[in-house]
């Protein structure tokens, strides 16, 4: 089943200006055929098209179906975005089709990529949303210095476990599995190719991080961050099915 994002069905009964396009140019799709949205916020729609307009195609609404997540605990992953930005596009795909939340792109001071373009990584957000079947869209804040996001998480005073990603072992680590707790929000760190810099693993730690080690190979960042986030996956699993 193909579905569609419109983020404004409610108030607009239409689909954006990309998503008309690919329904009447592509597919073919005329008035009377039934088609499938999301908003991104949770809920899916089944709708009638009433103008087949490329730009605008119109729409109404048969049914609204609310789709929870199917993980309870808020997940959010900061990331320093790798110099080859095709293997964070390839991340961001993978980490919406496990199920994510909330995605931050970090500067930090050993960071290679120093900016993104968040117009092309929000549109893989939402391909990898509507290709899995989902209705929510993970919120993307872009690129932020690696102060401002320990800033903020004071600021709004964090309360979920905060796990590290660190390969050195010059600070004492533990095992991801014996840091986190199942059922509890989680916030994964995951540094730059060069690791972090000693400040910034003494602020992660003052933050209330606890640095950790994913197994006994050293992998490259998109792959730290995969498995952080599928090992977080596993274990809450486990639990329910316990």
């Amino acid at each position: 089943m193909i579905r569609f994002y419109a983020p404004d069905i409610e108030t607009d009964y239409s689909l954006p200006e990309m998503e008309s396009g690919h329904c009447c140019r592509v597919l073919r799709m005329k008035e009377g055929d039934t088609i499938h949205a999301v908003d991104g916020k949770g809920f899916a729609y089944e709708c009638i098209i009433t103008d087949a307009n490329p730009k605008k195609t119109e729409l109404d609404i048969i049914s609204r179906l609310e789709e929870k997540r199917h993980w309870k605990p808020q997940i959010t992953l900061a990331v320093a975005p790798t110099k080859n930005i095709d293997r964070m596009e390839w991340l961001l795909e993978k980490a919406v089709e496990i199920g994510i939340d909330r995605i931050i792109f970090l500067k930090c001071a050993r960071s290679e990529r120093k900016d993104v373009k968040t117009d092309r990584l929000n549109k893989i957000l939402v391909s990898a949303m509507k290709q899995s079947m989902k209705a929510t869209l993970p919120e993307f804040c872009g690129m932020k210095t690696f102060k401002e996001f320990i800033k903020d998480l004071s600021t709004n005073k964090d309360q979920s476990i905060k796990i590290m990603g660190y390969c050195s072992e010059e600070f004492p680590r533990k095992e991801l599995v014996n840091v986190y707790e199942a059922g509890k929000n989680v916030t994964l760190l995951i540094g730059p190719e060069g690791d972090f810099s000693p400040e910034e693993v003494d602020l992660s730690v003052k933050a209330g991080f606890i640095p950790a080690t994913f197994g006994n190979t050293r992998l490259r960042t998109e792959t730290a961050a995969l498995y952080a986030l599928a090992a977080i996956h596993v274990i809450n699993d486990l639990r329910i099915n316990n």
